[in-house]
């Protein structure tokens, strides 16, 4: 499908950049009046994953993954959960391993290329309850696991999931760690680093001699993170069999189910290459929408207590 023409008038004029349309809704938006009820889900390896359900016996689903470093209580998480409710969706918003306020067991952490993961919180959703129509959103990280989900699976996925949507997804991890390398990027990028390095340390004190946290001196730039931590805790060769395992953009061709992909053209952790209008243009079921602002996970709209995207999600869903 070709690109589609945006719809998002913008955020609020205050916000008159990328960075601004990123931070200022995840440090002052709040959401209210959404209530979880929590499901602890035991994976095949013995780890675990807690599932934050809005149960009210719908026949229809919306399952949500968060982004690097988030949970099912983020902002964009609440509103996209708040929204879906109120139209007649069950919400199931899970929390990926270590992500829930409690460290997972095994060694391995999450990353933006396991599916696995993702697959069995959708095997237990359909285990557990009938729906008749399932819809899959990802934010940022979340969008590159949705987006390579839909891809790997293809046509054989479970029949009741009908649509995808990711939201700000670096599905080209490779071009994205270079952006994190800016100057201009260095907020996010220690950020990241900072909370990342807490649950490695966590790691390297209950699997002793798995991870060299000596190391972390010799990070120079971020693909130097992932070549020393993020490859081996999660069991990829290194960084390039990292990025090239994981990136979503891989494993799109595959997508067989109709997928928006919505990234803002001025995203501070989003490079051209994330945004594959070639892929597009020539794929029956991918619908790219790039908005000319938006920031990362932001696009804000005066006075509307949902955003652009949450409500793009839904209209996308619905006509689908």
């Amino acid at each position: 499908m070709p690109l589609i023409h945006s719809a998002y008038a913008g955020p609020p004029a205050y916000q008159y950049n990328g960075h601004l349309q990123t931070v200022i809704p995840s440090l002052t938006r709040k959401v209210t009046g959404v209530t979880y009820e929590r499901e602890r889900l035991t994976l095949p390896d013995g780890d675990f994953v807690d599932l934050d359900w809005i149960d009210k016996g719908q026949n229809r689903l919306v399952v949500l993954t968060h982004g690097l470093e988030g949970d099912s209580s983020r902002q964009y998480m609440l509103g996209t959960a708040k929204l879906f409710a109120q139209q007649g969706y069950d919400v199931l918003a899970w929390n990926c391993r270590s992500c829930s306020g409690e460290m997972n067991r095994a060694f391995r952490l999450y990353n933006h290329g396991e599916i696995g993961d993702l697959g069995e919180v959708i095997k237990q959703a359909l285990r557990t309850k009938r729906y008749t129509e399932v819809a899959l959103v990802g934010y940022s990280m979340g969008g590159n696991i949705t987006l390579k989900y839909l891809g790997v699976h293809g046509k054989q996925l479970p029949d009741v999931i009908k649509v995808g949507v990711a939201v700000s997804a670096p599905t080209d991890l490779g071009a994205s760690a270079v952006l994190l390398d800016r100057p201009a990027n260095r907020f996010y990028r220690n950020r990241f680093m900072k909370k990342l390095t807490a649950k490695l340390n966590q790691k390297a004190n209950r699997f002793p001699g798995r991870l060299d946290m000596a190391k972390l001196q010799q990070v120079k730039k971020w693909r130097d993170f992932d070549e020393f931590f993020s490859a081996p805790v999660n069991a990829y060769a290194d960084a390039e069999d990292f990025y090239t395992q994981a990136s979503a953009v891989n494993f799109m061709p595959g997508i067989a189910v109709p997928t928006l992909l919505l990234n803002a053209q001025n995203d501070p952790l989003l490079s051209p290459e994330c945004s594959p209008a070639w892929l597009v243009e020539s794929h029956k079921s991918i619908f790219l929408e790039t908005p000319r602002t938006g920031g990362h996970v932001g696009f804000q709209i005066a006075r509307d207590v949902h955003t652009y995207a949450e409500r793009r999600a839904l209209a996308f869903t619905q006509g689908n």
